[in-house]
């Protein structure tokens, strides 16, 4: 089964490199690509598509708030699953924008110099309800989420309960970007055991991704060694 896909961004160069990439893939199928959040809103209701990878910067509607007009919805239909996933695209300068897009909702973060595999990644982990945030990222945006960082992250949420001592490990993993293979890895664990894990957490989180809870652990100290 294909893996639908939706491609918001300004720029042509960008969305016909993504679209290049991604349709040279059997199971991928990039059903539109757009030029504004307006746009992207429309194609979304059009075509339901399981992924949409999206630009931050737009004209008309900008990035930020079509994630968060598509959580809401997402969220006032509990009943369905989320659709579709989105994979922010974004620059290094732009810090700011992806922390709000993750409280929104988004599940993963590209460069726009990704690599194509990268790019491919993305979406099949997003598909999955995975996510892939870009490596050199990672750390560097979460770690200002955390007490006393460069950021002013709210007051983290508080678990339904606590987190096993396995539990915070693979937590702090995370944190730091590493994939379910590398945790597996790190622990002496099987990959089977890191998904359990990390299901548990985002349950007892009530996060809707890991990239919630990545956050949760910068904003709690947990990534930095607090509990």
């Amino acid at each position: 089964m294909s893996t639908s896909v939706v491609i918001a961004d300004d720029q042509e160069m960008v969305r016909t490199g993504f679209r290049m990439i991604l349709e040279s893939q059997p199971d991928i199928e990039v059903v539109a690509d757009v030029v504004d959040g307006e746009a992207a809103l429309a194609a979304v209701e059009e075509h339901d598509p399981d992924v949409l990878l999206l630009d931050i910067r737009m004209p008309k509607v900008d990035g930020l708030e079509v994630t968060r007009r598509l959580s809401a919805r997402a969220a006032g239909h509990p009943d369905r699953a989320q659709r579709p996933r989105i994979v922010i695209v974004t620059t290094f300068d732009l810090d700011e924008y992806v922390h709000t897009a993750l409280r929104n909702g988004a599940s993963g973060f590209l460069l726009k110099d990704a690599s194509p595999a990268m790019l491919v990644e993305a979406v099949h982990a997003a598909a999955v309800g995975d996510s892939l945030i870009s490596p050199a990222i990672t750390v560097r945006l979460l770690r200002d989420m955390a007490p006393g960082g460069t950021g002013t992250p709210p007051a983290a949420r508080q678990p339904s309960e606590p987190l096993t001592d396995r539990e915070a490990d693979v937590v702090r993993c995370l944190a730091r970007g590493a994939t379910n293979a590398e945790i597996a890895a790190e622990l002496f664990v099987s990959l089977s055991t890191v998904k359990t894990h990390l299901a548990n957490v985002q349950l007892k989180l009530d996060a809707r991704n890991r990239v919630e809870i990545a956050a949760w652990a910068w904003e709690s100290g947990l990534a930095t060694g607090g509990t």
